[in-house]
């Protein structure tokens, strides 16, 4: 395997980068939604309209030209924010420095095809098999398009390290429903082992892996029914149609005098020689999030009618002898297959000082994945690879940044354990390096989306923040012990919101008369822009602490003398998936045990 292209010193080098520019901006980030009236947020941060900021998001940097008002004041910022002030003077300046600092600006992740290509060229080196996969089923007919697109691109690059590796066995930490277990068991043959810390969670992908192995079984004996039935019945004037370029079904057959339409008989080869099954194409425009009753369903239409059984006393003895043969062949070939792809779930709190051999007692070297791992469990999942010499190869998405636990939060209010999930390498806790949970709460926005209009909810924050000052105005709270939770979906206006939550709250709400209430909404609704605005500041910062934190991780790999290569992959479309960067690590081949 070819070595990162990144070493330890140029990681760090791009933390330090991404740590200065954070140094200046992080204010935004920082500030909370739910404040934005009581504490006047914008006035103390920004001294640009709101109308100046959405046009330069939305513009990308793109516009050249500064306000000449602002020219004197401008040339005294630092990205974008004025050195005396600490306030927003230039947002252009801000959203291309933003752009700069973020893992595609820095320039260093990898493609997953780059990835792919590295292995495959170093299994050719050493003439390994190419990687198997058991044509078992289209991820795309049990999940949604969201998940179909993560299990398909990531369990492809697993198998290909578990291939580098020469191992045939995967550790799925925080395995959630299984579809990832699942699918590289079913598809690529490997034995996988699902650990989850909800038995919920372990007992639902027990039941699914299992009728996903019945659709499988079915899935595959169809096809290969339906081959051997077109085989069959070939014919050279069948090959012949077949030949033809272009040629689908239901579309024209060019000849010599342009276009004409199927005749009956070849629609009618074509469509058989297809085999559609009219169950699987019923079912595979169901609603992706009904996958069980979907796969209910689907297991028992995609089994084909048995033949009327034959009482065996009618059979011949050539008949039972051959039967007897294929029974016995079936079975053994079920043993090896259980013994070779086998999903086993199991349910356990797993840390770096997990013993996995008393979890998994045929436990042998293996590949430890994880995919949209919340909060610390991401880190824990790098440490056990690191600790655990079985591990050859990790490959870790990370997700929901704002339940990390911080080692230097100076409130001493998340990390009440021993070991943290950030920061995790030892560059930046020997920094005391510090980010905030508000700082990782704007992590998780999503840029790409949000650019595309797919945004954020304006107008529930909108509620809250007034809410706040509500709070403060009537009842002396500033910060509420108990929060009010999903009360915005179920509220018809605002006054239904506000006496919603009061009630959430357990306050006076006769305080308050409907017009009370109506009135703080129509006093705060012309600033709307201003929060509107200040959070899309807050979106084109995320990718840079999500950069940070990312690098963090594999800055964490890159101290470790035993791990040979590490790199930060880019695995997902950021639109179908906006977590969609992997830290990726091999281990040295020496350092590893076998069993």
């Amino acid at each position: 395997m070819k070595s990162s292209s990144c070493s330890l010193t140029e990681i760090q080098r791009r933390i330090d980068k991404v740590r200065r520019f954070l140094s200046i901006t992080l204010s935004i980030a920082n500030a909370h939604t739910v404040e934005f009236y009581t504490h006047d947020v914008w006035k103390r941060f920004v001294a640009v309209p709101p109308e100046e900021v959405l046009s330069a998001v939305s513009s990308g940097s793109d516009k050249q030209r500064e306000p000449q008002h602002r020219q004197k004041e401008q040339s005294n910022t630092t990205f974008g924010f004025c050195n005396d002030t600490k306030r927003l003077v230039d947002t252009q300046e801000l959203v291309q420095a933003a752009k700069a600092h973020s893992l595609p600006g820095l320039g260093f992740c990898m493609s997953r095809e780059e990835l792919l290509q590295d292995l495959r060229e170093t299994r050719s080196e050493s003439d390994a098999p190419p990687v198997e996969t058991g044509a078992a089923f289209e991820p795309d007919e049990f999940m949604n398009s969201k998940k179909s697109h993560e299990v398909q691109s990531m369990s492809e690059v697993v198998a290909c390290l578990a291939q580098h590796c020469s191992v045939k066995q995967v550790i799925d930490v925080g395995s959630g429903k299984g579809y990832l277990s699942s699918f590289l068991s079913l598809q690529y043959g490997l034995r996988v082992y699902g650990i989850d810390s909800s038995s919920t969670n372990t007992h639902g992908a027990q039941e699914r892996n299992r009728k996903l192995k019945k659709f499988s079984r079915a899935y595959q004996k169809h096809t290969k029914a339906g081959r051997s039935q077109t085989e069959a019945t070939h014919s050279p004037q069948e090959e012949l149609i077949e030949r033809k370029p272009g040629l689908n079904v239901g579309e024209d057959v060019l000849s010599d005098n342009g276009p004409r339409n199927l005749s009956q008989e070849e629609e009618r080869v074509l469509t058989s020689s297809s085999d559609i099954n009219p169950a699987v194409e019923g079912h595979s425009e169901q609603n992706p999030e009904t996958d069980e009753l979907f796969l209910s369903a689907l297991s028992m239409d995609v089994i084909q009618s048995a033949s009327p059984r034959v009482p065996p006393s009618q059979l011949s003895a050539e008949e039972r002898e051959r039967r007897k043969r294929e029974n016995l062949e079936r079975k053994a070939q079920n043993g090896a297959d259980s013994t070779r792809a086998v999903f086993s779930p199991l349910t356990s709190y797993v840390t770096a000082e997990t013993e996995l051999r008393e979890l998994i007692n045929e436990l042998e070297d293996a590949v430890v994945v994880g995919l949209h791992t919340c909060g610390d469990l991401a880190p824990s999942t790098l440490r056990m690879f690191v600790a655990k010499p079985e591990l050859a190869a990790v490959c870790s998405v990370g997700c929901c940044y704002h339940l990390l636990s911080e080692e230097f939060d100076p409130a001493q209010q998340e990390c009440l354990q021993s070991v943290c999930g950030f920061p995790l390498s030892q560059y930046l806790r020997d920094q005391s390096c510090f980010c905030s949970r508000n700082a990782r709460m704007s992590a998780c926005l999503a840029l790409e989306r949000v650019a595309l209009g797919q945004g954020i909810q304006m107008e529930s924050l909108f509620y809250r923040a007034v809410l706040h000052v509500i709070l403060r105005d009537h009842y002396s709270s500033y910060k509420s012990e108990k929060r009010v939770g999903n009360v915005y979906s179920k509220a018809k206006s605002f006054v239904d919101y506000v006496r919603r939550a009061l009630r959430r709250l357990e306050l006076d709400e006769s305080k308050l008369s409907d017009s009370d209430i109506q009135d703080y909404h129509n006093t705060y609704r012309v600033r709307m822009d201003e929060m509107h605005a200040f959070n899309m500041l807050k979106v084109t910062l995320a990718p840079c602490i999500e950069g940070l934190i990312l690098l963090d991780r594999l800055c964490y790999l890159k101290e470790q003398e035993d791990v040979s290569f590490s790199a930060l992959v880019q695995l997902f479309d950021p639109l179908l998936s906006p977590r969609c960067y992997a830290v990726i690590g091999l281990k040295s081949d020496g350092k590893r045990l076998t069993s």
